[in-house]
This record gives structure tokens, C-alpha cells and sequence, in this order.
């Protein structure tokens, strides 16, 4: 019998009845591991605040306003592939099992099958894929601004401002389908043996059956990810591993 065979049980059964009350919960369950745990919060948001920065820095100094706005506003989307770490960290913290950097870090290997790291291929070609789409919307709108359009006053303009319309309208379709797709895909195959394909269609579900709840916690998510990337990504040290435990707590309400 192959890996995938053995990591292919029946799709889990998701939850049909969550409420906008499960979301303070989570939010709370989040902050408190945390605040338990910070060593790995810092790691993990330091990670993700030195590539957000990288990724300014050499788009700022290329000059290249039209590949430093897509890139910023799509850096949320490869949050939740950065947070695995996180997830185990609240499981193990759930069960009582000891915590080390050795089973935190080991979490992208998942159950020794994969499935982890092929969710991190379709992340990170998601993510290129919207650079790739955001890039193509900036150019066409900055070709037709034409001189000037290089400075970041260029958003101020109405043709800007119309491009940060069309471009929100396009990436917001893009983001909450990928968000759907990845919201309890990852902390379930984190937390048990799963193809991620099976992961996949549990997070489809959940999504499908919680429609509101789940664009509440996308708008949430995308809100705070937003305010704590203002301060030069600094702000993302304590909201993206809060979001992720709180993420971690809320898939357990979500998947029996």
C-alpha cells in the first residue's frame, strides 16, 4: 500500500452550526497560547516580518512600484503555510505533550507523508500566480498614468485610486478562495493523517456550510494582518502568531 493510500482516510465531519460566538473564543484561546509561548510566536512572526521586509526593500530600491504592490498585498497569502508551526505548537500545548523547537519545526514534515509540504507547493504557486495577475493590473493602469506613475503619490490619483479598486475587487475573489482552501486544510493535516486533497475538501466544507462565519474570520484576519503590516511588517510579531494559534482553535471547533 502506497503513503497516499495510508494518509487517504474518509473526509472528517465538519462542522455545519458555527457561530460569530465561536470567534471570541478563539481569538482568546489564541492570545493565551501566545502569551504561553512566546519563543515560537517571535520566531515564526520574525520570519515573516524579515521576508516581508526583503521584499520591500529590493522592490523600493528597484524601483519597481508596480511588483512592491502586489507583493505587499499579497503577503498574507502564504501566512498560513508560515503558521504550521504554530498549529503544532497549540496542539501539542491542547494535549499536554512536551514542547520543543525539534517537534515545532518538524511540523512541515507532517505525518513523514508530504501531504504538508505539497500544500506549501500550491501555496507558494498560488502566491506567485497572484503576483503574476496583481503585477499585469498595476502595469496597465501605471502604462496609462504614464510619467509620474513610478512614485508612490501615483495611488493618490484618480487612475491610482481606480487601480487599487479593480485590483482589491480581483485579488479579494482570489484571496477568499485560496483562504478557503488553506483555513483547515493545513491545521488538519497538522493534526492528523490526511491527503491533502482530503484536507482540501474539509476546508471547502467547513467554508461552504459556515459561509458567513468564515467570511467574518477572512475579514478579521485580513483587517489585523493589514493594521500590523503599517509599521514596516512590525505589527505581524504578534498578530500573525495569534491569528495562527486562534486559527488552531478554531478548526478544532470546526472538525470533529
Amino acid at each position: 500500500m502506497s503513503t497516499l493510500d495510508q494518509a487517504a482516510p474518509v473526509t472528517p465531519l465538519t462542522a455545519t452550526d458555527l457561530s460569530l460566538a465561536d470567534l471570541r473564543p478563539a481569538l482568546a484561546a489564541g492570545w493565551r497560547d501566545f502569551l504561553a509561548m512566546p519563543q515560537y510566536g517571535a520566531f515564526f512572526g520574525g520570519v515573516y516580518v524579515l521576508a516581508g521586509l526583503t521584499f520591500g526593500y529590493f522592490a523600493v530600491v528597484g524601483g519597481e512600484l508596480s511588483w512592491l504592490i502586489p507583493a505587499i498585498a499579497g503577503f498574507p497569502l502564504v501566512a498560513p503555510f508560515v503558521a504550521v508551526g504554530l498549529y503544532e505548537a497549540s496542539r501539542l500545548r491542547e494535549t499536554g505533550e512536551p514542547r520543543t523547537w525539534g517537534k515545532v519545526l518538524g511540523a512541515l514534515r507532517g505525518h513523514d507523508d508530504d501531504q504538508i509540504l505539497s500544500m506549501g507547493v500550491i501555496v507558494f504557486v498560488a502566491f506567485g500566480f497572484w503576483t503574476i495577475v496583481a503585477h499585469a493590473v498595476v502595469a496597465i493602469f501605471m502604462n496609462e498614468a504614464g510619467a509620474g506613475s513610478e512614485s508612490l503619490a501615483f495611488l493618490t490619483t484618480e487612475t491610482g485610486l481606480t487601480m487599487l479598486g479593480v485590483g482589491s475587487a480581483i485579488g479579494s475573489v482570489m484571496a477568499f478562495g485560496f483562504y478557503a482552501m488553506t483555513v483547515i486544510s493545513l491545521p488538519l493535516l497538522v493534526d492528523r493523517q490526511a491527503s491533502f486533497l482530503t484536507a482540501i475538501i474539509a476546508s471547502f466544507a467547513v467554508v461552504r456550510d459556515n459561509l458567513f462565519v468564515m467570511v467574518v474570520w477572512a475579514f478579521i484576519i485580513a483587517v489585523l494582518l493589514f493594521i500590523a503590516m503599517l509599521p514596516a511588517f512590525l505589527g505581524l510579531l504578534v498578530a500573525l502568531p495569534v491569528l495562527g494559534h486562534a486559527t488552531w482553535h478554531l478548526y478544532r471547533r470546526a472538525v470533529h
